[in-house]
């Protein structure tokens, strides 16, 4: 995977029209928005190209879009928000179309310093679709260079993303990569492709479906494998272990036999849990009050459910991260959502959080968790995809990656 990209760091852009690819997909309640850090890490890249007297555009996708363009899902609220952060005004395109008329003598009408912002990329159909060359040239239009910021999409050959490039390339401008791109690809690239050892990485959350192929890549690269969460009893299934009622992908316990051997070969360490935190039944509501035991792994009762590590296993697992010099974790321990049930990704966090290692957070709930358990701060680097991380870890090419110029 060639990591080695052309950054804003790199160009020239006096003068020159650059539309800007952000993840500007903030969750709205009733039209305001509740989160805005996704406005806020665009920041430093917008802010760089108008220091350079750059005429910046922005794009971005905002919801699922699936009954086409709405209000509800247009980036008023965004523009509105970011002509704030910036201290400045920033002209919103609101046509539907995203590159009509109203857009091109929005840009026609520029300055050096100026920003506008079009309108939800997915407002038009092709944003998504291979037929998307009609919209990709468009954008590309309304440019005379391109800057990918938006690692969360960046797993999708979408048109804003990955089309638009193309035509950037033909009328002789230049694809480079954001700040948050640039980090993303510098720590998520660099820990996998090039880790300082040991190198250990964490997986949970529910499904072992989800990870199959990071779990395999993953084994070749690192030095210790954890494995929690609810995937972790597909495996424990494959031991031969009694897991009662909790989570399992029976299709996949072939599969989990194959990652044993493999680790065994490999000379790699694979850690299960050694012993569960077990309920009658999952919390409802996700938060409630619950009753649980605390049980070693081989020997959980028939009729409980396993819904986090236990103390002996939270244990194990930091006394390995100790150790080690470079961390990736994505997937939390066990239903932490409920206070009772988060006893065991809080503690990997804190683990994370008093080690000297690189610590890497793989985007989505594993994220949410270190947010809201108050580490994020003491994390070397928190990715802003969930998909697109896991891609990533997969070793999988990126489109968002590829697409922008080789240095």
């Amino acid at each position: 995977m060639a990591l080695n990209k052309l950054s804003v760091d790199d160009i020239n852009v006096k003068g020159k029209r650059v539309l800007v690819r952000c993840d500007f997909n903030v969750p709205l309640k009733e039209g305001k928005i509740t989160d805005d850090t996704r406005i806020t890490a665009a920041l430093p890249t917008i802010n760089k190209l108008l220091k350079d007297g750059g005429k910046v555009i922005l794009c971005s996708h905002l919801g699922k879009v699936k009954n086409g363009p709405n209000e509800g899902e247009s980036l008023a609220p965004v523009a509105e928000r970011l002509s704030e952060k910036l201290g400045k005004k920033v002209n919103f395109v609101s046509d539907y179309n995203v590159t009509g008329d109203a857009a091109t003598a929005a840009v026609n009408a520029m300055a050096e310093g100026d920003v506008v912002l079009l309108q939800n990329t997915r407002f038009r159909g092709e944003e998504e679709t291979k037929n998307g060359e009609k919209f990709s040239k468009e954008l590309a239009g309304l440019a005379d260079y391109y800057v990918c910021d938006a690692f969360g999409s960046s797993h999708r050959a979408h048109a804003s993303v990955e089309g638009v490039t193309k035509f950037i390339t033909a009328k002789g401008g230049k694809n480079a990569v954001g700040y948050l791109m640039q980090k993303e690809i510098d720590f998520l690239g660099n820990a996998v492709e090039n880790p300082v050892r040991p190198f250990v990485a964490i997986l949970g959350g529910a499904k072992v479906a989800d990870k199959l192929n990071v779990i395999n890549n993953l084994l070749e690269k690192c030095d210790t494998l954890i494995i929690g969460g609810g995937m972790a009893y597909t495996f424990l299934k494959a031991k031969g272990y009694e897991i009662g009622t909790s989570l399992v992908d029976d299709e996949k316990i072939d599969y989990c036999k194959e990652m044993m051997d493999k680790a065994a070969k490999l000379n790699k360490k694979l850690l299960l849990p050694i012993d569960t935190t077990v309920a009658a039944a999952f919390p409802d509501p996700i938060d409630a009050k619950i009753d649980t035991e605390v049980y070693d792994s081989d020997k959980l009762p028939a009729d409980k459910m396993g819904l986090d590590i236990g103390p002996k296993t939270m244990e194990l697992f930091k006394n390995e991260v100790k150790n080690a010099k470079t961390v990736v974790w994505n997937g939390p321990m066990g239903v932490f959502e409920n206070p009772v049930l988060a006893k065991g990704t809080l503690e990997v966090a804190k683990a994370l959080a008093d080690t000297d290692a690189t610590t890497i957070i793989g985007g989505g709930d594993s994220a949410a968790a270190v947010n809201q358990m108050g580490f994020a701060d003491k994390m070397s680097h928190i990715s802003t995809g969930g998909g697109a991380s896991l891609e990533f870890l997969e070793g999988k090419a990126l489109p968002g990656v590829v697409a922008a110029d080789d240095k």
